[in-house]
């Protein structure tokens, strides 16, 4: 807490000593000399807000209007001091049921705070202490020599999920030098200027106690360094999600005071200690989950009596679980499942872990051996059990707490009676329920489901759609054999449904898809792609004005594309591919919003309208494999995301904005064709093919100002006219195709200036001449540049004109003329030093015989010459 000055200590005394005698009317003035905050914090304030970018407005009530800063949002104050102390101004990015959030772009972060982040503003603040600006979209913090802020003070700095957050000179690097510092987080920031040595600079930070850099891009754990040089040992360690990729780091094992670890999904290898490290009696909690770790599971761990979690899911670990593991009576989470682990487990490895809330097992090679008849001494909350037989645990009906079910890789009598199954699923009212691989063989026409999330891939289920309750938010039943849609669609119910996320991909839905979109208007992402269905689209999907996500590739759809799409304004995804469609491509389908457009493989006609450059956030555009004509229109620099000199690696994904999803999205990939291959991308991919179509014409220069596109297919159809240089500009592209047109000219040396390219055909065109020549062109064959019999050198086995040898006929009368060439200029130095030698001559001796006064001083000067060599 700020030390108040003796000042305000008087002023507090005299306001309290007049209240009590004068009440109210010294409480009116106190209130106007001690509750108003000070001036230079608010002055710093001030400019911290004038410096940021506040879209929604969350620093409004910080202004004239409220004088005392102490009452503005976020501020909090020390109650004597009036000094402000923390700073609260975290962005929620989950905003439910808010359909504001789907009018901007489906960015979630369209109302946070962002720009530039001037710390120093803040770090002034002389008392401040607690400093959270979590999840905000601050792009840049200002470079700043000055270390010396007023305030040293701060112990708790959130700055997590600021995705684009960066500094020249290194985040970490710039707060090493808060020495109280005690709480830091920067999750999700890309921490690339410190993944040499991120250890380093957060060894400075002498108080700290609790760090979490997770999914910070972090490579190099140090795994050789035997002891790290912590001050004092922090107590809470989590660098889950990073890149590291040795084996398990020898001083995380010598840290004695530490709590909390979590190295979850990273590319750790290698075995566990076989020596009971340091921390044995303080560690509470050790996520290792999602490496690749091996050996046996050492015994030392059931001698951590302060254990409660312990997650060594989706490993390598082999041999028998230790029986150790059971004595830990403070477990609450332990989770063992997906490894290679061997032995049997029956209900006496769980007597005395009666405080069991989380439990995660199975191996291909672990038995289960659970008496019929035996009740555990607990009741979880998570079960994930893999490769069940030859029975149901029929313990599992006990759990009455029971909210997330996750059962993998289990053969169908497994879930015998499936009756008494899916009525206990209903009645334990699930949050969750994941059924994967299972082999159920299930006809589910007549299955009713009621958990807020239901996920069933692969389980071989059949017959209708099961119905749903208004409770489910997601359901993803892809990878089945399910039939029928319509009594699904077309339920009634009496609530209104919350559904944000239907996917039924690669299923055998067949008939037509029915018109009752009206009851599902929630719905975000919609996937029935890889099926059978027939006719056009329905117009009531129109009514889905908060979908992003539309996928029916791969169906045998037909008609023209209903124009009611265009009233899904939030459409982002659309993916039509592979279907029957005709018509003209048309804009006017589709909003603005538009992200990824895949047409391909279907009929359309006609020219590529010149609207469609009205499509300025379009990342992937697939109209191959149709009839389309004419050229390709002239405004394509229109496209905006296409030019953009940021890069962007954002994930394709659809968050659902729900209390019990908050910290969970679905991911969503997209089948492309690039670089000759089948490529499923769940990133951010600019692409362009227009292949197999009729189109003409020249390529618009506009093209060439794409400096994203990473993939370009123009083959199969009829351009002509010069590749230009401004190819050059081109510096992400990875994959290039032009074949089979009417190009002409020469290919342009700026092609081998493009690092990433590693598709090139160029084949069966008109192009000619010599083929650049560059490091990057080395790596391709002939087969990029066939069928064009004018160009020639290498990898072409036609050798170009000028760098053709001479044939030995050829070469002899080179020589002979070199000789006869030699000859003459023998002749002309010859006759040329005769005429110097006698020009030289004659002008000496003219010198001698016609000029008196030289005849002279030339003899005297032989008659000294005379006598100097007599006496010599």
């Amino acid at each position: 807490m700020a030390t108040p000055s003796p000042n305000q200590i008087a002023i507090t005394l005299f306001c309290l000593l007049s209240t009590i005698i004068f009440k109210s009317s010294s409480l009116v003035m106190c209130n106007s000399m001690i509750l108003h905050c000070d001036e230079n914090d608010e002055s710093l304030l001030i400019k911290f807000k004038h410096g940021v970018t506040d879209p929604s407005g969350v620093l409004s009530s910080w202004s004239s209007d409220e004088k005392d800063c102490c009452k503005w949002k976020g501020v909090h104050c020390d109650n004597i001091t009036r000094r402000v102390t923390e700073l609260h101004l975290p962005c929620d990015t989950i905003q439910s049921g808010n359909d504001e959030m789907f009018e901007k772009d489906n960015h979630e972060k369209w109302h946070c705070l962002s720009g530039e982040l001037d710390m120093s503003s803040l770090f002034d603040l002389e008392f401040l202490s607690y400093l959270d600006l979590s999840s905000n979209d601050f792009k840049t913090i200002k470079n700043t020599c000055n270390n010396n802020y007023s305030s040293n003070n701060i112990h708790h700095l959130d700055l997590a999920q600021n995705y684009d957050l960066f500094n020249d000179y290194g985040i970490l690097n710039q707060i090493s030098h808060l020495s109280s510092l005690q709480y830091l987080d920067l999750s999700g920031i890309d921490l690339y200027m410190e993944t040499t040595d991120w250890l380093q600079p957060v060894t400075f930070l002498s108080s700290l106690s609790e760090l979490h850099l997770d999914d910070c891009n972090l490579k190099n754990i140090n795994p050789s360094l035997q002891h790290a040089n912590f001050t004092n040992s922090p107590k809470i360690l989590s660098l889950a999600i990073n890149e590291f990729s040795s084996i398990l780091p020898a001083w995380l094992f010598n840290l004695s005071h530490i709590s909390y670890i979590d190295l979850s999904e990273n590319f750790l290898h290698g075995k566990l200690p076989q020596t009971l490290p340091k921390f044995h009696q303080s560690i509470e909690s050790l996520f290792l989950l999602r490496n690749d770790l091996d050996g046996t599971i050492p015994d030392w761990l059931g001698q951590l009596d302060q254990l409660c979690e312990l997650d060594l899911s989706y490993n390598s670990f082999t041999g028998p679980i230790s029986t150790a593991l059971g004595n830990l009576t403070s477990l609450i989470d332990l989770r063992l499942n997906s490894n290679f682990l061997t032995g049997i487990v029956s209900g006496n490895f769980f007597q005395f872990l009666y405080k069991l809330k989380n439990l995660g097992l199975g191996s291909k090679s672990l038995i289960f051996d659970f008496n019929t008849e035996w009740i555990p001494p607990f009741q979880i909350r998570f079960l994930a059990l893999e490769y069940l037989g030859p029975e149901f645990p029929s313990w599992i009906y006990t759990q009455s707490s029971l909210e997330i079910l996750y059962i993998a890789n289990s053969k169908a009598t497994s879930f015998e009676p499936l009756g008494k199954f899916w009525k206990f699923t209903t009645q334990a009212q699930l949050e969750v329920l994941v059924l994967v691989n299972n082999s159920i063989n299930a006809d589910m026409s007549d299955v009713f489901l009621d958990s807020k999330v239901v996920s069933m891939p692969m389980n071989n289920l059949s017959g209708s759609v099961p119905r749903v309750s208004p409770r489910v938010i997601h359901l993803d039943l892809s990878y089945n054999n399910l039939s029928d849609i319509s009594s699904f669609l077309c339920q009634k119910m009496k609530e209104k449904g919350n559904l944000e996320t239907l996917f039924m991909y690669d299923n055998a839905l067949s008939g037509k898809i029915p018109n009752c979109w009206m009851n599902w208007r929630s719905l975000l992402q919609v996937n029935l792609g890889y099926n059978k269905l027939i006719g056009e689209i329905p117009h009531s999907i129109g009514l889905l004005s908060r979908l992003i996500f539309l996928s029916l590739e791969e169906n045998k759809l037909s008609e023209k594309v209903s124009l009611s799409l265009r009233n899904c304004k939030n459409l982002q995804y659309l993916s039509l591919s592979g279907n029957a469609f005709s018509g003209a491509v048309s804009s006017s389908w589709l909003g603005q919003k538009i992200k990824v457009l895949l047409l391909g493989s279907n009929q359309f006609s006609g020219n590529i309208p010149i609207t469609i450059c009205q499509f300025y956030f379009l990342m992937t555009m697939d109209l191959s494999n149709n009839r389309l004509s004419g050229p390709i229109p002239n405004c394509l620099h229109n496209m905006e995301s296409m030019i953009s000199p940021y890069d962007s690696m954002d994930e394709f994904r659809v968050i659902s904005y729900t209390k019990f999803t908050r910290n969970m999205y679905t991911p969503l990939y997209l089948k492309l064709i690039i670089k000759n291959m089948v490529l499923y991308y769940s990133h951010s991919i600019y692409d362009i093919d227009l292949s197999r179509n009729n189109l003409s014409g020249t390529i618009p220069t506009e093209l060439f100002m794409f400096t994203r596109l990473q993939s370009l297919n123009l083959s199969h159809n009829m351009f002509l006219g010069v590749i230009p240089r401004d190819i050059g500009n081109l510096t992400q592209l990875e994959s290039l195709d032009l074949s089979c047109n009417l190009f002409s000219g020469q290919i342009p040396q700026s092609i081998s200036g493009l690092s990433f390219l590693e598709v090139l055909n160029l084949s069966y065109n008109n192009f000619e001449g010599k083929i650049p020549s560059g490091t990057q062109l080395e790596g391709f064959t002939n087969l990029s540049y066939v069928g064009n019999p004018k160009l020639c050198g290498p990898p072409l086995a036609k050798i170009c004109p000028q760098d053709e040898k001479p044939t030995q006929g050829e070469q002899r009368r080179e020589e002979d003329d070199d000789d006869n060439s030699n000859s003459e200029v023998c002749s002309w130095f010859f006759m040329g030093l005769g005429i110097g030698f006698a020009t030289s001559f004659w002008g000496v001796l003219g010198a001698i015989l016609f000029n008196r006064r030289f005849r002279h001083a030339y003899f005297r000067f032989l008659n000294q010459f005379h006598d100097i060599m007599i006496q010599k």
